[in-house]
């Protein structure tokens, strides 16, 4: 595969939930740019063939594993079966989520515990996982959200909840896995143009007005700065929250 930008080729990634939006996205960037990539799906075993079929066509190397991010078994697994694939593991993306926007009043219980087990347990377990298997030059990249910085519309707050947690965990993290030379960094997307939120859905006539460059993103710019995090050019950077939203909370 044609490296384009940064060299990642001998490196191999994990990426959660990339068979669609974000995830797919920086799949397809990380492979792009050398790396064998695995990436974990849950609903959409098609739109995952069809990631790792893209990779193989343009000469990269990908596989897709089952592995809902609120199972810490199936988790667990991927993690396993990425190594055993592979060879190792280099870089992990903790990029798989879920979002229910409710009124606190009327949160479902159900809905907490399955928010926090995919967007906080998941993170934890994969992380674990992982780096238990890195060497000096891991990199370890969570998304977060930039509603952990400005609350751009109400009924998000059980989302940013589990989000806040993730940077907190980051910034922690960070300290524990210098020593073996693994950097930990979160990139919080803003408004960007994905299945869960569309650049013409409801959210966007409440945030837009408020986008200092006047548009949603693009999945594939978020990817952008997860592969230079991933790469040797990052050395230096750990503990970071990066926040990419198009001037929202500038």
């Amino acid at each position: 595969m044609t490296n384009t930008n940064l060299n990642l080729s001998g490196k191999i990634a994990l990426v959660t939930g990339g068979s669609r939006s974000i995830g797919a996205a920086i799949a397809r960037r990380l492979a792009a740019d050398g790396a064998a990539v695995a990436i974990t799906y849950s609903a959409s075993p098609d739109r995952a063939a069809d990631v790792v079929a893209e990779i193989e066509a343009a000469g990269g190397k990908a596989i897709a594993i089952a592995a809902d991010a609120g199972d810490s078994d199936a988790v667990r697994a991927a993690v396993t079966r990425t190594a055993e694939t592979f060879g190792g593991i280099d870089i992990l993306v903790n990029n798989a989520g879920v979002a229910v926007n409710a009124p606190i009043e009327d949160f479902r219980f159900e809905d907490y515990e399955r928010m926090l087990a995919v967007n906080v347990t998941g993170v934890f377990v994969a992380t674990q996982e992982a780096a238990r298997r890195m060497k000096a030059g891991g990199r370890i990249i969570h998304i977060g959200s930039s509603m952990t910085r400005y609350a751009a519309f109400p009924t998000a707050s059980v989302y940013t909840l589990t989000k806040g947690a993730i940077t907190g965990f980051n910034r922690s993290l960070a300290r524990d896995l210098g020593v073996k030379g693994i950097t930990v960094n979160t990139v919080h997307p803003g408004p960007t143009d994905t299945d869960m939120n569309p650049a013409d859905g409801p959210v966007a006539a409440i945030v837009g007005p408020g986008m200092a460059i006047g548009r949603y993103g693009q999945p594939s710019e978020i990817a952008s700065i997860v592969a230079f995090l991933a790469s040797d050019e990052a050395a230096f950077v750990t503990g970071a929250d990066i926040v990419a939203d198009g001037g929202l909370t500038a």
